[in-house]
């Protein structure tokens, strides 16, 4: 019997060619933000064929025991082109991968890693478990054979403790939630960086499948206290300060609360309150319209049950 997945997989070959036009193969480009850091950056877009699902940026740090990735991209292809990367740039093998939510872009490159050097928290863990199944059919279904062979392992490195140590290299670990229930953020003392995960976007809308607004807001709080000197967002370019990235997430999600709220009072149905304007300071964030509609359809329904209860339950 041929699997699901295989079909999936062949179905993209066809697909992904006309498409792409050339060989799937990911060009990784990374950016030197700190000593011994350096950012990959994802594509301001949703996932598509185009950039097979490499839509989040994922950090490598060098240590004396091997290179640490926070997050491993979207397939085992991207992961494959991750390890050969880290050799280029440190001349030693992947040590360790911490992986900060659930999200297929951010995780199942870890295909390509050993599961003992896969890390996170055990809520995420858990997440994982129960929901990787299903996001592994929907990016098959989205990205064809840009998926071959991909299969989400699980991590057996648990994140337990407040830090950690990997190759002479302190990392403060930072179990948090509110764009996830289960998100983890990473702060490298040596050199101030903070690595957000999707707790912060920068440039870039942030996305709401699994938000909890009140609960990032207080990340977010927890975030802006560290005393970190600059910041690595889950999506979008590298922010040389400590705070602009934050506050621009703040604002949008904030904005669209307040937006969508206002919406749902006003009678708009979810087509109209996708169709609202956008305030001219998102004018230059990438994907804003994308996302707010994306919100309107993760928000809206739990929105009209609060703030328009039902008149036989009055």
């Amino acid at each position: 019997m041929i699997a699901r997945r295989s079909l999936l997989a062949a179905a993209g070959v066809a697909l992904a060619a006309p498409v792409l036009g050339q060989a799937l193969a990911y060009r990784l480009v990374p950016e030197k933000v700190g000593d011994g850091i350096w950012l990959i950056r994802g594509a301001d877009a949703p996932i598509e064929r185009d950039n097979g699902g490499a839509i989040a940026n994922i950090t490598l740090i060098a240590t004396e025991a091997g290179a640490v990735l926070v997050d491993a991209g979207p397939s085992l292809r991207y992961g494959e082109a991750l390890q050969a990367l880290a050799k280029t740039l440190t001349g030693k093998p992947v040590a360790r991968v911490y992986l900060t939510h659930l999200h297929p872009d951010h995780t199942y490159g870890d295909a390509a890693f050993a599961p003992a050097i896969i890390a996170a928290t055990p809520g995420l863990i858990a997440e994982l478990k129960a929901e990787g199944p299903g996001f592994a059919d929907g990016m098959y279904r989205l990205l064809g054979d840009w998926m071959r062979g991909t299969e989400l392992r699980l991590p057996s490195h648990v994140v337990s403790t407040s830090e950690e140590v990997v190759g002479g290299r302190t990392f403060r670990l930072l179990p948090l939630a509110g764009h996830s229930a289960n998100d983890l953020a990473l702060l490298d003392p040596a050199t101030g960086t903070l690595v957000a995960g999707d707790l912060v976007f920068h440039d870039r809308a942030p996305s709401t499948p699994h938000a909890d607004l009140p609960v990032w807001r207080r990340s977010l709080d927890t975030l802006k206290g560290l005393g970190h000197r600059t910041l690595i967002p889950g999506h979008g370019p590298f922010d040389p300060t400590p705070t602009a990235a934050i506050d621009q997430t703040r604002d949008w999600i904030d904005w669209v609360d307040a937006t969508l709220r206002r919406a749902v009072t006003d009678g708009l149905d979810m087509v109209e309150a996708g169709d609202l304007p956008i305030p001219p300071r998102f004018a230059h964030v990438a994907a804003a319209r994308y996302e707010l509609q994306r919100s309107v359809s993760h928000l809206y329904p739990a929105l009209e049950g609060a703030l328009l209860p039902r008149v036989d339950a009055r």
